[in-house]
């Protein structure tokens, strides 16, 4: 027996390496942190005058503390594994200088210092570290305008608001890391989920997430129960690119609710001659256009109509195509031939090609666009629900139903619709990316929202004209566009991964 022991203990060890979350995190974010310390070094240098840009080059030298400190980390962590199979706390105590890295903005620093500091992780508290470090994010962005010549009417007491938000956070972090899932601590759990869904008017979904499950506990009657949309959401936190992937999609729709106080829509919008082609100064953080207007302002109003119109040409399809699919694959026959084929022509048409005939014909505004990158999408989704509802249609629960004597409809929208789902949700996650995209490039070509109006794709089409003399001004745009698209992607293999059932 003793012999069988020390066998399993000596495969334990050899694949601790592979079977190990805390050393894959720590090796990706010492490779992310290292390539952000090579671009704040490239980006502190002037070349064209040669000199050095003190801020950027300070920047550079905090990045590059603390990615020293993290392959540190890294290398201790193997050593631990290879000796012991386990992380030994004197390595877990460097975590907690690891989280000072807040302080420069580096999220994949900041998130594996947390994790690494904890070493049984549940998810209420990773999604506490998310929703603390969205809420820091937007505070510190925020504040930013205070460099401006002049801040919005309601821009103190929001800041004050968001602060005292941060301070209550923080306070649920700490719960959530003591917490060992007594019953006597449920009482208080609901008391602290109400203010928690009530701060997630900000936007920080995370909040709103917490809240839930805590409000929840109180009438849970099994504690030991686990709830099916609670596995997934625990396989999703074990995932850290498509965790930061949430992070970064709840932060540009948190910072695109609080700038409706805390940011000045003129800023954005209005000429200034007196500032035209500013270089990114503390008044303007990314430089200004040719018309003098604040590109930074720009983006994070521009984050409105990427993100809503990617949203909205994703959910119109959804439920549209969802419910056509539903009705053809259940039915079949006649009516699934019909509506089939109908869909067949739509199909045919290309999603780009369609969206511009749409546009020229009813205009450029944010409306038409919708419209525009909705219809063309309607086909596929209904393929994808009408395939998983012929596969649904033949289960047992599902016949149960019709032994049963309930209506057509009942069977399909409470039995075969809601098993249907999960597929049709990692699709919708995974093709708003590029809906985002497809949005952003009718913008480019002029065919999106109006010329003024800061939207990514109109700032990316101005600046495409300075990339030789003011690159910058594209790059910004470009770079927002790319992160969000990747984010979505992130999540959406998270979510068909956590939906899979071949994986349980």
């Amino acid at each position: 027996m003793s012999t069988h022991m020390r066998e399993n203990e000596s495969y334990f060890k050899q694949h601790a390496l592979k079977i190990s979350p805390e050393y894959r995190q720590a090796s990706f974010t010492s490779i992310t942190s290292l390539a952000l310390t090579v671009i704040f070094l490239y980006s502190s240098f002037n070349f064209a005058a040669n000199t050095i840009k003190p801020f950027v080059f300070g920047v550079f030298i905090a990045y590059a503390l603390f990615t020293l400190v993290q392959i540190v980390i890294t290398l201790k962590i193997k050593l631990d594994l290879k000796k012991s199979g386990e992380i030994r706390k004197s390595t877990r105590v460097l975590g907690y200088f690891q989280l000072l890295s807040i302080l420069t903005a580096n999220v994949f620093v900041a998130t594996f210092a947390f994790q690494l500091i904890r070493k049984e992780k549940s998810p209420e508290y990773i999604f506490a570290v998310y929703m603390l470090l969205t809420q820091f994010f937007i505070i510190a962005v925020s504040a930013l305008n205070l460099f401006k010549p002049y801040v919005s009417d309601t821009f103190l007491p929001s800041m004050g608001f968001l602060i005292i938000t941060a301070v209550f956070y923080l306070a649920v972090l700490i719960f959530t890391a003591k917490d060992r899932g007594g019953s006597g601590k449920a009482r208080l759990k609901f008391f602290l989920g109400i203010p928690l869904v009530l701060t997630a008017i900000t936007g920080n979904l995370f909040a709103l997430v917490i809240g839930i499950h805590f409000i929840r506990e109180k009438w849970r009657n099994n504690e030991t129960s686990i709830g099916k949309w609670y596995k997934i959401w625990e396989k999703i936190s074990a995932n850290t690119t498509s965790m930061l992937g949430l992070f970064f999609i709840i932060f540009i729709f948190s910072i695109s609710i609080c700038s409706y106080l805390t940011f000045d829509y003129s800023m954005a919008v209005d000429n200034d001659y007196g500032a035209i082609l500013q270089t990114p100064s503390l008044t303007y953080p990314l430089g200004t256009d040719n018309f003098g207007r604040d590109l930074f302002s720009r983006i994070v109003f521009g984050a409105r109509i990427s993100l809503i119109v990617g949203v909205l040409s994703t959910a119109i399809p959804f439920l549209i195509g969802g419910f056509l699919g539903a009705i053809s694959g259940y039915y079949g026959n006649r009516t699934d031939n019909i509506i089939m084929r109908l869909l067949d022509i739509l199909y045919a048409i290309p999603g780009i090609l369609l969206a511009i005939v749409i546009i020229a014909a009813f205009g450029s505004n944010a409306v038409t666009l919708v419209i525009a990158l909705s219809v063309g999408s309607i086909p596929t989704y209904a393929r994808t629900m009408r395939a998983n509802v012929l596969m649904v249609s033949n289960y047992e629960y599902v016949e149960s139903a019709r032994a049963l004597g309930s209506s057509n409809l009942s069977i399909i929208f409470k039995h075969v619709v809601p098993n249907s789902l999960a597929p049709m949700i990692v699709k919708s996650t995974l093709t708003i990316g590029g809906a985002v995209i497809a949005t952003s490039s009718l913008s480019y070509l002029g065919l999106g929202v109006e010329p003024h109006i800061p939207e990514w794709g109109n700032i990316l089409k101005i600046g495409s004209t300075y990339l030789e003399t003011h690159s910058y001004l594209a790059i910004y745009p470009g770079l927002a566009i790319i992160a969000l698209v990747l984010s979505f992607n992130f999540l959406g293999d998270g979510l068909r991964d956590a939906l899979d059932p071949k994986l349980d």
